[in-house]
């Protein structure tokens, strides 16, 4: 075979995505800003709320694309997975565009990753929450 058939998010679903982060970042008290790119990691939405901190933006990004790239959410699970190897622990300052920070997360639809996005601007638990909340999205509207 020389082809295969994908499936990757739509722009439109992507804000979707984006106002449900934004919402549950209002909420929280907190002032976010979100990144979302597709499976390829081609960016497909990127906003900032106003008041986000500065550094949010880099931050969302690098969340994103680590989820997309390696296909698992930043924060605990990554931790869990490089923390008892040193040469992933040390080896991961070398890998462009790499967090560890929660708030990043693949985005999965019929059991394949279609995309992912990564949220910055809180505390990364609550990042996480704004994750979460647009991942629910993700469930709402299949």
């Amino acid at each position: 075979m020389r082809t295969y058939r994908r499936s990757t998010l739509t722009a439109s679903f992507a804000a979707t995505l984006v106002e449900a982060a934004f919402d549950e970042a209002s909420s929280l008290g907190i002032r976010v800003s979100v990144s979302i790119f597709d499976d390829s990691g081609v960016l497909k939405a990127y906003r900032r709320m106003d008041g986000a901190p500065l550094m949010a933006e880099s931050a969302c990004r690098k969340k994103a694309l680590t989820a997309v790239g390696l296909g698992l959410k930043t924060g605990d699970e990554w931790y869990d997975f490089i923390k008892d190897d040193p040469k992933l622990t040390m080896g991961v300052d070398s890998l462009d565009d790499f967090t560890i920070l929660g708030g990043g997360a693949p985005i999965v639809v019929d059991g394949e990753m279609v995309g992912a996005i990564g949220v910055a601007g809180g505390h990364y638990r609550q990042d996480e929450a704004c994750v979460d909340a647009a991942l629910q999205t993700v469930t709402a509207n299949i």
